[in-house]
């Protein structure tokens, strides 16, 4: 519900202005994407109830005060513009994203910690039982992603949005009560949660290096270490950085244990399986606000929006089951050559809808103006000219994220009641194509994304968990910035068709890297038999 809510209030707050979601967006990217391997490594460092009870009362408390805030702002929103000649309100923009930004780590270190670490411990390391249970998890999350921001959207539309932040300011206060004597609850129920491999000591680790530098002569190698919080404070180290202050010495404490960190995940050898999945963020092929902003702009209503996506959440339940199914039959690492090629196959019709008849797509936009120096002469260019500016002023131009007036509060984005006049297209075969390929192609996206999680968690070793996955996480956070800066870069939906051919690119490199490490699974596999 916070998911889906905080992007609405912040529209809200700002005249129903983008500017504070894009800054949103980008600060929480931002700070996963730099604090990611910290995160993992004290995911790691730490006995893993502690790590799950603070992540939760973080996560809760931060939405409960953020919602305070939010409630306080939209009740006396005018008497705070007046004070400090408006800076109080800039106080009170920069307070929430803040305390949102920082649910959104404790709620990252949350997912490593129950869905990449305690599950597999739960599930005794049996990969039946792990695949099983992961499927379980993502249709929870599936089912709760539709119903969720369907409950709290009806709230905010039949009352208010003091009454809709009040709404998941108990809902938080409730629920982590109810997550907290749950976690605690199983933490007890398997005796194995309480056992993490023990922290090696100084001196060892110390002595290891200076074992492997003799005898391998390099100071890189392939033997996954624990990253603990003492390997920053070896003699070595505290030779290097005597003289330096305790917070100077600290930080160099804290980019060693980042870079530690992304070495970790790269030595991994599913290092580009993951790789793999962090490349599938980088699409505008989902259901996010930029591609119902297209579709909008098209012509398509809300109503039939929101039905589209109900039934792309039904085709994502069908590729869990699929993932169960398949793992059973081929084994794991099939599983995800054979979802990949469903993937590809069905996004092959959103590539088909950008040449498809009523494809809005128009290449000439992304040409500057023909310079006088060309050999064009001048009435054919005013006359180009006119042209562009004709097609500016038709509503099939429309911004891929236009105003939002008549809203319907969906699972994760802002839908219109009517579309504008004028943008009906010549034809619907286009944007036909284009959702029954990415509705499809869920299936076999979701089964995907279930095998590169399974395969993480069984050959990351148990000290290296948290911190591999919180470096997945950075990764996929940066692979999903650049989606956006490819929208911000071509904005128009006569733009749209290249953002398709791009997504598909960017998703026929990651199942490329998957196909290389099935490879050489493969043959690991045979030279081992």
């Amino acid at each position: 519900m916070w998911h889906f809510a905080i992007s609405v209030f912040l529209i809200e707050l700002y005249g129903r202005n983008l500017l504070l979601t894009a800054v949103f967006g980008l600060v929480v990217a931002g700070s996963v994407l730099l604090l990611g391997a910290l995160i993992g490594d004290w995911v790691d460092r730490n006995p893993r109830n502690k790590v799950a009870h603070a992540s939760l009362f973080i996560q809760n408390i931060s939405v409960t005060v953020c919602s305070i805030v939010l409630m306080l702002v939209f009740s006396y929103k005018q008497r705070i513009e007046q004070i400090w000649d408006g800076w109080l309100t800039v106080v009170c923009y920069t307070v929430v994203i803040i305390l949102a930004d920082v649910a959104n780590l404790a709620s990252t270190a949350l997912t490593i910690a129950i869905q990449r670490d305690w599950i597999v411990v739960i599930t005794g390391y049996n990969r039946g039982h792990l695949a099983g249970m992961n499927a379980t998890m993502r249709r929870i999350d599936q089912v709760t992603n539709i119903l969720a921001p369907l409950a709290v959207g009806q709230v905010m539309t039949l009352a208010s949005n003091v009454v809709g932040c009040g709404f998941i300011l108990g809902w938080n206060l409730v629920s982590l009560i109810v997550e907290f004597f749950f976690l605690s609850r199983v933490y007890r129920i398997v005796p194995a949660l309480s056992v993490k491999p023990p922290a090696m000591e100084v001196d060892q680790v110390y002595l290891q290096r200076i074992e492997r530098r003799s005898s391998q002569g390099e100071d890189n190698v392939a033997q996954p270490q624990p990253l603990t919080e003492g390997n920053c404070n070896t003699s070595l180290h505290l030779k290097e950085m005597a003289n330096l202050p305790l917070c100077f010495q600290r930080f160099r404490c804290l980019v060693s244990t980042c870079k530690d960190g992304w070495r970790a995940y790269y030595r991994q050898p599913v290092f580009l399986a993951g790789m793999g999945l962090a490349f599938l963020y980088t699409t505008v092929l989902g259901f996010d606000c930029i591609t119902t902003g297209y579709a909008y702009t098209q012509g398509i209503s809300g109503s039939l929006l929101s039905l589209l996506m109900g039934v792309s959440a039904i085709t994502g339940l069908m590729g869990t089951v699929m993932f169960t199914r398949l793992r059973k039959t081929y084994g794991l690492v099939n599983t995800g050559i054979i979802s990949s090629c469903l993937h590809l196959g069905c996004l092959l019709l959103c590539v088909c809808s950008v040449f498809a008849p009523g494809s809005p797509m128009d290449l000439s936009l992304l040409m500057p103006y023909i310079t006088f120096n060309s050999s064009i002469d001048f009435g054919g260019m005013a006359s180009q000219r006119q042209k562009h500016t004709n097609s500016l002023r038709g509503g099939s131009n429309q911004p891929l994220l236009p105003d939002r007036s008549s809203i319907h509060w969906t699972n994760n984005t802002v839908l219109f009641d009517n579309a504008p006049s004028g943008t009906a297209p010549e034809s619907y075969i286009s944007i036909i194509l284009l959702f029954l390929g990415v509705i499809t192609a869920r299936i076999g996206l979701w089964s995907f994304d279930l095998t590169v999680t399974q395969l993480l968690q069984e050959n990351i070793c148990e000290s290296e968990r948290g911190v591999v996955n919180g470096v997945q996480s950075s990764m996929n956070y940066l692979m999903d910035l650049l989606h956006f800066v490819m929208v911000i870069s071509a904005p128009q939906p006569q733009h749209f068709g290249i953002l398709v051919i791009i997504s598909v690119i960017f998703i026929t490199t990651g199942h490329t890297m998957y196909f290389l490490y099935a490879h050489k699974a493969q043959k690991k596999r045979t030279l081992d038999t």
